[in-house]
């Protein structure tokens, strides 16, 4: 784990992308006070199938149809 200032980090930002993204844990630190590590983004092992509940889920004919008068001035906190 490497620890980097502030400004050095701002100065050097894609290069410690491509570290991060190489597996190194790199500590962003101002006044030498850690604030933030800069880490890969994990990745998914594996992909999700597509149409995973195809048949098992239906939409109503009214499902974009205007909300009654109630319910959307309660979604727009009792304002008209």
């Amino acid at each position: 784990m490497d620890t980097v200032n502030l400004y050095e980090a701002k100065t050097n930002l894609s290069h410690l992308v491509e570290r991060a993204a190489a597996g190194e844990e790199i500590v962003i630190a101002k006044a030498g006070r850690p604030l933030a590590r800069l880490v890969a983004l994990s990745q998914r092992t594996a992909e999700r199938p597509l149409g995973l509940f195809a048949g098992e889920v239906a939409i109503g004919p009214d499902f974009d149809a205007p909300l009654p008068e109630d319910m959307r001035l309660a979604f727009a906190g009792g304002a008209s």
